[in-house]
């Protein structure tokens, strides 16, 4: 956007557009210009819509003038991942194989959010087929991180993350299958949630896991996210689990402050692994909680390093078998090898995966029977460098893959809603994210936390330095 607009939240362009202060399409230009801006450097995105874009902002500003206001979301541009699929626009995967699938259907996160007055500006890059939490993509090339462009934004909801931290719109969609709405948030410096599995539609998503995939929001602050998923959350009789739920009002309760909230920050695994500098970080928000009322209890968890290795592979194979028989040569190669492998994972250790998932869940509702969040970090260290497939922390040599995924694929196998809140910067100026879990279907608790810790901090109002002076010198 444009440096006026760039920086505002949903929450600050909301009342301006309501009362005609601010046109829709005002904001639609700046957007497209942040866009056309800052793109050849981020590499944000697969597909730009800037023209039906701008003809969306034209049509929601005839409805305000004509006093048919449908709410916060009304007149606010968004960031499409382009996994989710748009009427008419071409929807990739981020894979070659479908650079000429043209939907005839709006995925159902996407139609929530026209039909809340909304509308997508592009659809952003990502890792192909959503498997890479890097964010990776061989064929579209790879999207960096506004913060340093040297280094990865997450993945797999890469772009989405990144166009969002740029300024080029206040909201996004991405999808979650072991982390990959709130890694890209810690590592850009934003505000990415989880939802609880069943409360947001994924129709018309390509599927990664059907068991751990989930649909969500990534915007800047707690606030906007809430009410993002004030529009997002239903059922969809489309989505056969797509749970059905009296309506809840995420935003109503935000002010409400988090005296007496109980968190649980666990003893073990957590810290096992982590760089010094987000561990400071992360404790220090934890810190900060209990300077707002909060309960802070040391849980025990080790079934949190327990996650099984066999359920995501196997169920993506199983999407994509018939499709890699015939277009494998499409596919980059060592995702193919990725997805091949859940071939060769016997039933019994795909059975067994499933009794250690349930383990697992019947150890968090203990745990939540004493404690109303759970708190972590979200990625134990800074975004790395593009391209680097291993990592040093704490004395221990890991794969970057497994390092980023560690804090955040344990709350996909039970559908808890998980949300990451920017809590600093590393010396490098590399953005820190802290994790909030709570018990499925209670998001809106998740989020009043968040915004709590929002509140009296201002690591989420952080910019990178974008300037086109800056982008052209890159």
């Amino acid at each position: 956007m444009s440096d006026e607009l760039a920086g505002l939240t949903i929450a600050e362009l909301a009342p301006r557009l309501r009362d005609r202060e601010l046109s829709p399409v005002e904001v639609a230009q700046a957007s497209v210009r942040r866009m056309e801006a800052t793109e050849p450097n981020l590499n944000a995105f697969i597909t730009r819509t800037g023209d039906q874009a701008l003809a969306a902002a034209r049509a929601a500003e005839a409805e305000i003038l004509a006093g048919n206001y449908r709410g916060p979301l009304h007149g606010i541009p968004f960031v499409t991942k382009d996994l989710f699929w748009t009427k008419g626009v071409r929807t990739t995967s981020g894979s070659q194989a479908d650079l000429g699938f043209v939907p005839q259907d709006d995925a159902g996160v996407v139609q929530r959010l026209q039909d809340a007055g909304a509308y997508s500006v592009g659809k952003s890059n990502m890792s192909e087929w959503a498997f890479s939490i890097v964010g990776e993509n061989e064929f579209f090339g790879w999207p960096h991180n506004p913060w340093a462009l040297g280094r990865v934004p997450g993945g797999s909801s890469s772009g989405s993350a990144a166009s969002v931290a740029a300024g080029v719109a206040p909201l996004s969609l991405g999808s979650d299958t072991g982390g990959s709405i709130r890694a890209p948030a810690a590592l850009c410096g934003l505000t990415g949630l989880k939802p609880t599995y069943g409360l947001v539609s994924r129709y018309g998503a390509t599927p990664l896991s059907w068991s751990n995939d989930h649909a969500g929001p990534l915007a800047r602050t707690a606030r906007d996210v809430a009410l993002a998923m004030n529009a997002l959350a239903g059922h969809d009789p489309r989505d056969p689990y797509s749970v059905n739920r009296p309506a809840v009002d995420h935003a109503a309760g935000l002010e409400s402050g988090i005296a007496g909230l109980r968190v649980g920050v666990p003893r073990e695994f957590v810290w096992d692994v982590i760089d010094p500098e987000v561990e400071a970080l992360v404790r220090a928000a934890i810190a900060r909680l209990a300077g707002l009322g909060a309960i802070i209890t040391d849980v025990s968890l080790p079934e949190l390093g327990m996650i099984p290795a066999g359920i995501t592979p196997v169920e993506a194979a199983a999407y994509h078998d018939g499709r890699i028989r015939r277009d494998g040569h499409l596919y980059n190669q060592r995702i193919r090898k990725a997805i091949e492998a859940g071939l060769f994972v016997p039933a019994a250790t795909y059975v067994q995966a499933q009794r250690v998932r349930a383990l697992i869940g019947r150890k968090l509702a203990t745990v939540f029977r004493s404690v109303d969040v759970i708190a972590t970090a979200t990625v134990p260290v800074g975004a790395p460098v593009i391209d680097v497939d291993a990592l040093t922390v704490s004395g221990q040599t890991l794969a970057t893959r497994r390092v980023l995924t560690r804090l955040t694929s344990p709350f996909n196998l039970n559908g808890h809603p998980a949300l990451s809140a920017p809590c600093g910067f590393t010396t490098d100026g590399l953005p820190v994210g802290l994790q909030l879990v709570g018990r499925p279907f209670e998001d809106a608790t998740v989020l009043r936390a968040a915004h709590a810790y929002q509140d009296v901090t201002d690591w989420h109002m952080q910019r990178p330095n974008l300037g086109h002076r800056e982008l052209n010198a890159a």
